[in-house]
């Protein structure tokens, strides 16, 4: 018998977010777990035939296959394995308004086990939809997976967890953060708190500054209905980052189960402040114009279609914040992310203070040492200064390097897991949700404001001039 029976209904199935993620992750997950009966039902407002749908699901679980044989070298195949084939042939597609009550009804009906129902769908639509499911029957056992953002503020943020929680408990509500997922994040925790090497140097006393970037060389790709309302700030830095750094910066749990974990993620972002109590001069905006990356010409943002100019919506971001608590006080940690920057860069960078006396007699001391964590690939560096292999008198800066255990699962895929078993311990919680929004909302309200300028950069560069743009 199957150690798990559950149903995965996708609210959206049809869109970007379905096909080019969370299938392919579905994938990933049940060649792992072989003994998972998990049937499969898409939902959304588009006419899709059933053998469309059996097409679009086939083609995102093989581009899923593809990958994964691409990274263990072997040459890809046509033929799905017999398992993702059997889920595919016994998926099913319908059409439904997701906010009436009536094709809600018919969606959990259709469902042969206890379901989760993943949220595929803008915010908006994401919670008309759940006010409709608080005054439903709904079948026991039933999860939710929300996707980011969680609301558009802190106060619908906290009004959507009232209506959750009005019909199902906080551990069945899962609100997903797919960077929770990735390798490099979960293995942090290892890291960090299964060895002595490297936590006791991560506090105030040894470090002088964290870096957290996630820079794409993409650039808005389509996304203007969403992202020109969303922009860098919160589609990457208040839904990503902050729980990234949160791992980075937290006290150790007494074990990972979700109630631990998440209890100490929270009591990080509680302590946020902008740096100097300041959001003024804490944080920095910028917009891209015209420019060239690679053998890509892009347009100036404004001109990306459906990009209303007068929003002075920002492509990128970079805030520096305090953590005041016993640890961190007094140590910046910036958070950036853009789009249509020169290079791709997805590290988390901690930055030691100088020796405290280098004796005489040694020379050449010029750089920091630094502890590099690339969030992709999933890989760590750390930079030391050594005696040279010249003049040992005169100091070298080197590296050591070491590549993490990739994983499992892919993002989506350990996401999913949880998700599917019932495990919020890759999800946020509610009180976290509103909390990263009191973060970033005194810096969301300076620059709706307009009190801090939106610098341009062309696409391909490095950042706006006059922004030190975080060099390493």
């Amino acid at each position: 018998m199957a150690s798990l029976q559950t149903t995965l209904l996708i609210l959206g199935a049809s869109g970007d977010l379905s096909k080019r993620l969370l299938l392919p992750g579905l994938a990933t997950l049940l060649e792992v777990k072989t003994d998972w009966d998990v049937q499969l039902i898409g939902a959304g407002v588009e006419d899709i035939s059933d053998a469309d749908w059996k097409q679009l699901v086939h083609e995102s679980f093989e581009n899923a296959q593809a990958s994964k044989d691409e990274d263990e070298g072997a040459e890809g195949t046509a033929k799905l394995p017999e398992r993702l084939q059997a889920v595919v042939d016994a998926s099913s597609y319908r059409k439904a308004d997701v906010t009436d009550p009536d094709d809600l009804k018919a969606l959990l009906a259709a469902c042969q086990h206890d379901p989760a129902v993943y949220f595929a769908l803008p915010p908006a639509v994401t919670e008309k939809s759940c006010e409709v499911l608080k005054g439903l029957d709904l079948p026991e056992g039933t999860r939710l997976a929300l996707e980011k953002p969680f609301g558009t503020d802190a106060a619908s943020a906290e009004h959507l967890n009232d209506v959750l929680h009005s019909f199902l408990p906080e551990e069945r509500i899962h609100r997903v953060d797919h960077f929770l997922g990735r390798s490099t994040v979960l293995n942090l925790l290892g890291l960090r708190f299964a060895n002595r090497i490297i936590e006791p140097l991560l506090s105030s006393v040894h470090v002088d500054r964290v870096d957290i970037v996630y820079d794409e060389t993409l650039g808005l790709e389509g996304r203007a209905r969403y992202y020109d309302k969303a922009g860098a700030l919160v589609d990457m830095i208040q839904s990503h980052l902050l729980q990234v750094m949160a791992v980075v910066a937290m006290e150790a749990p007494a074990s990972i189960d979700a109630d631990d974990l998440r209890t100490q993620k929270e009591l990080v972002l509680r302590a946020v402040r902008p740096w100097g109590g300041d959001p003024l001069t804490a944080g920095k905006r910028g917009r891209y114009t015209a420019g060239t990356i690679g053998d890509r010409s892009l347009p100036s943002y404004v001109d990306e279609d459906g990009v209303d100019p007068q929003i002075g919506t920002e492509t990128l971001a970079q805030i520096t914040l305090e953590i005041a608590n016993w640890r961190w006080a007094g140590v910046p940690f910036t958070l950036r992310s853009g789009k249509a920057l020169g290079a791709q860069r997805r590290e988390i960078v901690i930055t030691f203070k100088d020796s405290p006396h280098v004796p005489d007699g040694l020379t050449g001391v010029q750089r920091p040492d630094r502890l590099r964590i690339w969030i992709a690939p999933d890989q760590m560096q750390l930079e030391l200064n050594v005696n040279g292999a010249g003049d040992p008198y005169t100091i070298d800066h080197t590296a050591l390097e070491v590549s993490f255990n990739p994983g499992r699962l892919s993002a989506y895929g350990e996401v999913l897991a949880g998700v599917l078993e019932g495990d919020a311990t890759l999800s946020v919680r509610g009180d976290s949700a509103v909390q990263g929004w009191k973060v970033v909302e005194p810096f969301l309200t300076a620059w709706q404001a307009g009190k801090v300028p939106l610098d341009d950069y062309p696409a391909g560069s490095e950042g706006p001039e006059g922004w030190d743009n975080i060099q390493g």
